[in-house]
């Protein structure tokens, strides 16, 4: 069985905010190198990564998250929830605002972990509203913690 989906590609962020677009780039980038890191270690680069950053909104970070999935085809995968929620985060970062950023594993079997950014505890462009998942590991904005 297949499964199509929907890439949202928007080269409208490329022509509308060109330092927008090349953060993002950036932020794809070193995204793809920290996943690289132990999860405790992730947190801790996350952690100062945030520092003095004040807390996005959610209209900031659906757009940070929209960029991300128009600059990479490959984090629209099913399973590229990892950097694409790291990008995602910088790339709020680079615009001075940091989401929450989480990951967590399925409450109900079969095992299935996951990474989400989320205002306010509520979880931005995903399906469902994140009740569906236990978190792990939260690097939240200094002000909420």
């Amino acid at each position: 069985m297949s499964v199509q989906i929907m890439i949202p590609w928007d080269e409208r962020l490329r022509g509308r905010r060109p330092a927008l677009w090349f953060g993002t780039r950036l932020a794809i980038a070193l995204a793809r190198v920290l996943t690289l890191l132990p999860p405790h270690r992730l947190e801790r680069v996350l952690t100062v990564l945030r520092w003095r950053a004040r807390p996005a909104t959610a209209a900031e970070t659906d757009e940070a998250l929209r960029s991300v999935l128009s600059s990479s085809l490959m984090l629209n995968a099913h399973k590229a929830c990892l950097p694409r929620s790291i990008a995602a985060a910088l790339t709020c970062r680079l615009l001075g605002r940091w989401p929450t950023w989480c990951t967590g594993v399925g409450v109900t079997p079969p095992f299935s972990a996951h990474a989400w950014v989320e205002v306010d505890g509520v979880p931005v462009g995903e399906v469902d509203n994140g009740t569906g998942f236990a978190r792990l590991l939260v690097v939240a904005p200094a002000d909420e913690r």
